[in-house]
């Protein structure tokens, strides 16, 4: 029986899904099989994360990014550059990193100063060290359904997600609400993919789609992605459905001392009584993003020594 099963719907109340919770459980099986590796004599997984400039909001996710490393046991390393580094100082850069062969990962935080095309950047990783899952080839693999390429980390964080909390997308109807390239393209490719994380209905809902509620309503699970605080309300959800939330947006919160908190894509609160599961904002499916760029990290390192 799965979360997704109707008869089960009617006898629970809702599930958090807890991607801290979830997160710490499989870095452990990260942390063991690289702990294995090295005991054979090989060097551990590398991840070198770039930086740079001084956003905020960057150098914390870059931080997390090394503290997971730390908890898994990967060589881990932060290079951090002036905001005014220019573009051919960074491709160079990357390219240092493209033919050193004791560095499996290479993610350059986003955003960049406006000096400096993303695109391009993203394109100079090599495929096989684009943990973030950004390059076209890599996507290009996802469309085909070839798992060869490297997955997008925050969907294939969220397919974990799902994984650890026994939430079977098989013959379920999806309905993803986003089409960004970075979450609602790629999960939807992923969830509609002949694999175990996959094999669902996938619907792609956006901002041109007339009467969303009336996909929305028809979702057994239903990922949403769209920045919008609290946009997804009761009446648009299905009795019984499992809520994806990946909505992050930073809201004014006088009660707090930082004088705001995260929101997510769904009024939580509306919806909490009616649903079967649903990730909170935050701890939901952050973590498991970090989780996914580790993962990918790994199995790139893995197919080096197997």
């Amino acid at each position: 029986m799965t979360l997704v099963d109707s008869e089960y719907f009617c006898k629970t109340m809702a599930i958090i899904l807890d991607g801290s919770i979830a997160a710490a459980s499989i870095r452990t099986e990260i942390a063991e099989a690289v702990k294995s590796s090295v005991a054979k004599g090989n060097r551990p997984p590398g991840l070198v994360a770039i930086l740079v400039g001084e956003d905020g909001a960057s150098q914390t996710y870059v931080g997390a990014k090394k503290t997971a490393c730390d908890e898994v046991g990967f060589a881990g390393d932060v290079r951090r550059f002036a905001a005014d580094i220019t573009e051919a100082e960074l491709m160079a850069e990357i390219e240092k990193i493209n033919v050193d062969e004791t560095i499996d990962g290479l993610i350059v935080q986003l955003p960049l100063p406006k000096h400096i095309s993303e695109e391009k950047v993203t394109q100079a990783i090599l495929p096989g060290k684009d943990v973030d899952g950004f390059h076209d080839i890599n996507m290009g693999k996802l469309a085909k359904g070839d798992e060869t390429g490297v997955k997008p980390a925050t969907p294939y964080g969220i397919t974990l997600l799902m994984k650890h909390y026994g939430i079977d997308a098989s013959g379920k109807h999806v309905v993803v609400v986003g089409r960004s390239n970075i979450v609602g393209r790629p999960m939807s490719m992923l969830l509609s993919a002949a694999a175990p994380y996959g094999n669902a209905t996938v619907t792609l809902c956006h901002s041109r789609t007339k009467d969303l509620a009336s996909f929305t309503r028809m979702a057994d699970i239903l990922v949403v992605a769209l920045g919008k605080p609290g946009f997804v309300t009761a009446d648009m959800v299905k009795e019984g459905a499992v809520i994806i939330d990946v909505g992050t947006t930073r809201v004014d919160d006088a009660s707090r001392k930082s004088g705001w908190r995260l929101r997510g894509d769904v009024d939580y609160d509306a919806v909490l009584d009616k649903v079967s599961a649903i990730t909170p904002v935050p701890k939901g499916v952050g973590p498991m993003t970090i989780t996914g760029l580790m993962m990918n990290t790994l199995e790139v390192y893995k197919a080096k020594f197997a």
